[in-house]
């Protein structure tokens, strides 16, 4: 599994880094954005499905 932030559809509500800071970060002007690759380690799944569903965008999708 993993995850990608559309950057043209994120506001920069920072749920993601919120809820998944393991596998979401802020960028200098506090818009979310993915730590590393992407990839999700199986004990993060449930975060990164979290995250998903709060984002009031849906700018987060899993792949």
């Amino acid at each position: 599994m993993k995850v990608r932030i559309d950057p043209q559809r994120c506001q920069g509500h920072g749920r993601c880094y919120d809820l998944a800071p393991d596998l979401f970060g802020e960028d200098d002007e506090g818009y979310g954005q993915v730590i590393g690759d992407g990839t999700v380690p199986q004990d993060q799944e449930h975060a990164a499905r979290l995250a998903v569903s709060n984002c009031p965008e849906r700018a987060i999708e899993i792949l």
